[in-house]
């Protein structure tokens, strides 16, 4: 034996039921961990330990990867990250939307940068500068960053209004290089939004290069997720071929009541795809998304509510239609006034978000705003909803599926060596949740509430979370993609 293996364990997760990320079916284990790894899985009744945590009637897991974030600036203004730790994340993915926190220098970026910035946050001329700045202030969860195409055409270009010329592509191209060589794991673009609506495919391939020596990730926000989403779906399967790279469709939805029913068809496009080129999705388990505030009458034809607002802070949380009917105008016409804001809007149907989040190969990704007074729910409860909402009570998918799909899978989609499973040699990145009590307690109207039923969670072998409060410890680091 080994000397490693003589050593007391530093602690051991003691008579739980493993469900281990590989979609493999539970079974009861110890799992003993040293230093920052899982060192062993199985029965260690009487093997030498600092500390023994009976977890007996518990679920012990893998961490879980929220695949789709934005808290690139969270990261480091609340290194607590309390919204992910209290439900059982351990990894985070950024720069999503086409929105990354650097490369950029800017006093007052445009929206939908704005959703990251708590002011003053754009002050890293180069990605490497970002990663840095996490790495000398570690959060509490580990962080696999992207650099967001808008950034770029922020950093470049003094009017987004239009397409980029020749040269604006080429400096653009050269700070994505950078941003690559310095750690980054991908390029996300949001075509849906002002900053790069005016992109043409032709930009974005040119400008993401940089990704094909690397196999580096292509997610995107897609151009469109209503009436022309299939036009949208064949652009984003063009570029990762084109790229040769792998492509994440960000929090796939169909959205507008009169594409109701169409992620039938969706997903049989993207299955098909998937038979000839790397692609996969994410969702998030919510009817409601959220964003900047936008004069779109798609997103604007359900129930809105108002998330902040700067000239109004007070509209915070309140129904846009009340705020209009108050201002004696319509809510389309009201929206212009209320800016620089963002808002939730109920654009979706119940039977659509089931059959994505079932369809097996979809991730889960919270796409949170943590900078909002008055977020979506889902920055705080994502990932028990999916455990007791979906898992437990509708009966989507079984329990060891629905920890698949937020770890195991995440980790092999987005190449992050090591993690998504509990196996010896692993990182020891661990949830332990009640399975009969897990759920989601943060709601429209209390959207901060701290999960229910989750026990602990470790990061890199430490304890960040335990007796439902932060143990401070900042346990997180740095990810990089180890390409498929």
């Amino acid at each position: 034996m080994s000397q490693s293996a003589q050593e007391p364990y530093d602690f051991i997760l003691a008579g739980g039921t493993l469900i281990d990320g590989s979609n493999a079916p539970r079974r009861v284990a110890d799992v003993g961990v040293r230093g920052d790894r899982v060192a062993a899985v199985g029965d260690l009744a009487g093997q030498p330990a600092r500390r023994r945590i009976d977890v007996a009637g518990k679920v012990v897991a893998p961490g879980f990867i929220d695949s789709h974030t934005h808290d690139d600036n969270y990261l480091l203004e609340h290194r607590d990250m309390a919204p992910k730790i209290s439900q059982g994340v351990t990894t985070v993915v950024t720069g999503n939307c086409g929105i990354s926190l650097a490369p950029l220098r800017h006093d007052s970026p445009p929206a939908p940068l704005d959703l990251l910035d708590a002011g003053g946050s754009y002050r890293y001329a180069r990605f490497s500068d970002y990663l840095d700045a996490l790495r000398a202030q570690p959060p509490a969860v580990n962080a696999a960053c992207m650099v967001g195409h808008s950034t770029l055409r922020a950093a470049i270009m003094a009017d987004l209004d239009r397409p980029a010329t020749a040269a604006e592509i080429d400096a653009m191209q050269a700070l994505a290089e950078d941003a690559m060589a310095g750690g980054a794991i991908g390029i996300s673009t949001g075509t849906f939004y002002p900053p790069a609506a005016h992109a043409s495919t032709e930009e974005i391939i040119e400008v993401c290069r940089p990704l094909s020596p690397r196999r580096g990730i292509y997610a995107t926000h897609m151009r469109d997720e209503g009436d022309r989403i299939v036009e949208a779906l064949e652009e984003t399967f063009r570029i990762g071929r084109e790229l040769a790279v792998p492509v994440v469709i960000s929090h796939h939805k169909v959205m507008g009541q009169p594409n109701f029913g169409r992620s039938r068809e969706t997903l049989a496009i993207i299955e098909a795809a998937m038979a000839r080129q790397d692609v996969s999705l994410d969702a998030y388990p919510y009817v409601a998304g959220s964003t900047m505030l936008k004069k779109d009458r798609v997103l604007l034809a359900g129930r809105t509510i108002v998330t902040w607002c700067k000239p109004y802070p007070e509209l915070a949380g309140r129904d846009l239609d009340e705020v209009a009917a108050e201002r004696g105008k319509s809510k389309y016409d009201v929206v212009e006034e209320l800016q620089p804001a963002g808002a939730i809007y109920f654009m979706m149907d119940e039977p659509d978000v089931q059959r994505i989040l079932a369809f097996p190969p979809t991730m889960i990704g919270s796409d949170g705003l943590p900078h909002d007074e008055r977020p979506h729910p889902r920055l705080w409860g994502t990932f028990p909803r999916v455990l007791g909402h979906y898992a437990r009570d509708v009966a989507l998918f079984p329990l060891e599926t629905a920890v698949w799909k937020m770890s195991g899978l995440t980790a092999a989609k987005f190449g992050l060596a090591g993690r998504g499973q509990v196996q010896p040699g692993y990182f020891a990145d661990l949830v332990v949740f009640d399975p009969d009590t897990v759920a989601d307690t943060a709601t429209f109207e209390h959207p901060m509430e701290r999960a229910a039923g989750i026990h602990s969670v470790y990061v890199n072998g430490a304890p960040v979370w335990e007796a439902q409060a932060f143990t401070g410890n900042h346990a997180g680091r740095v990810l990089e993609r180890s390409p498929q």
